[in-house]
């Protein structure tokens, strides 16, 4: 074999290996999502604080807190805290006339999502009331079965619970469409599979709840700018896993315009990008060491990056094998390889479509794929790094 020869394969080998095994990782989850389990009987003595962050959300925390008031739960059994988290609006004013308890909290140095959250689990920690915490977002709806179906697993042995995560605005454009589609298969393939073999569906910053005794076994120290991701991986190291509901839901709104999508997708890549830096080789000690299954998955999850980087590095693969065979035939290995993830990786979307409930237009948003994955890497080029939480700008809800 030639010193060319060995470079050919060499790179090969750099495309091939994680684009394999990231294809195969997503693949065995597709397969293993087919079923989503039975609501459980829930317990309804336990009481709920729900905590809602807001940075200047006037405009749709109205819709929010009448969501949440059509809850299947006793009235007794919950309460609702809004943290108007350095406010320049009338959040606060409107919750508070909405009749929910307002925490109005101001720090210009300590600013942001995690930061909110720990004040208000403070607080809730505080008044000895409630036995959990739930966090919804600002600019969500929730389902009646929220807290029923939350208090099923909490009864069934779980201190740590995420519910269905879905898309509140799925027709307003073939972005949101897209959105919905791949929250099918981020959040609910994913999740239904882990849920299926007994490992953490992690948190995905809405719609999660933990309860005060897991807190205090694990506090709440989470302030990166994914800051979800962050804690329900501590929670992983500690042993303990988030489990997944699809009985309870909440709908998050997500914006349609490019340019408030923007900084947006800059500060979720960054900050997973962080996470990978600092807590995979955390998690793989903890998985080895211990050793925890739940730990192993948590570092895999991160280890695989967002999809658009897997589709380019299938790509790359499939055009760099072709070029190359063209001086060593067996080099098309790689194309047959390329070909393979790529299967995988449609097999991967469809279930999310299917799951997303968009239909034929969801069909259309999916033929938009590519057009995202280039304006999501002109973003992240262009765009600035930034180290601090920024709000998203809302629409007109």
């Amino acid at each position: 074999m030639t010193m060319l020869d060995q470079i050919l394969w060499g790179v090969l080998l750099l495309l091939a290996i994680p684009a394999v095994l990231a294809c195969l990782y997503l693949l065995g989850l597709t397969v293993l999502s087919w079923r989503n389990a039975a609501p459980s009987e829930p317990n309804r003595s336990l009481r709920f604080d729900v905590v809602i962050p807001a940075h200047n959300e006037a405009v749709g925390i109205t819709r929010t807190l009448t969501s949440l008031s059509r809850l299947e739960w006793p009235q007794s059994g919950f309460r609702i805290f809004v943290v108007a988290d350095n406010c320049s609006d009338d959040t606060a004013s409107i919750a508070a006339s909405q009749g929910a308890h307002v925490i109005e909290r101001h720090d210009d140095h300590l600013r942001g999502k995690g930061y909110a959250l720990r004040h208000a689990f403070d607080r809730s920690a505080q008044d000895a009331w409630a036995d959990a915490v739930v966090v919804v977002d600002a600019d969500s709806e929730v389902s009646p079965s929220l807290l029923s179906a939350i208090a099923g697993e909490l009864a069934c042995g779980a201190q740590a619970v995420q519910s269905h995560y879905d898309v509140l605005n799925p027709d307003v454009s073939w972005r949101t469409r897209l959105m919905t589609i791949a929250m099918g298969a981020f959040h609910t393939v994913r999740s239904r599979a882990r849920e299926r073999l007994g490992l953490s569906c992690g948190i995905r910053g809405n719609g999660w709840c933990v309860t005060h005794a897991l807190l205090k076994q694990v506090p709440y120290r989470a302030y990166s700018l994914t800051e979800d991701i962050e804690y329900g991986i501590d929670l992983g190291i500690q042993g303990y896993r988030v489990h997944y509901t699809e009985n309870g839901k909440v709908y998050g709104e997500m914006v349609s315009s490019a340019s408030r999508a923007g900084s947006q997708r800059q500060r979720w890549e960054q900050g997973r990008f962080q996470l990978i830096r600092e807590r995979t080789l955390p998690l793989l000690r903890v998985a080895i060491s211990r050793p925890s299954r739940v730990c192993l998955d948590l570092a895999l999850d991160l280890m695989v990056l967002p999809l658009s980087y897997v589709v380019l590095n299938v790509i790359a693969l499939g055009l760099f094998s072709s070029l190359a065979a063209l001086i060593d035939a067996q080099l098309l290995l790689g194309l047959w390889l390329a070909t393979g993830c790529l299967l995988c990786l449609i097999i991967y979307f469809l279930r999310g479509w299917t799951l997303s409930g968009t239909g034929l237009r969801g069909l259309g948003a999916l033929a938009c794929a590519p057009v995202f994955i280039v304006w999501k890497l002109i973003v992240l080029v262009t765009g600035r790094r930034t180290t601090q939480w920024t709000r998203t700008e809302r629409e007109q809800p």
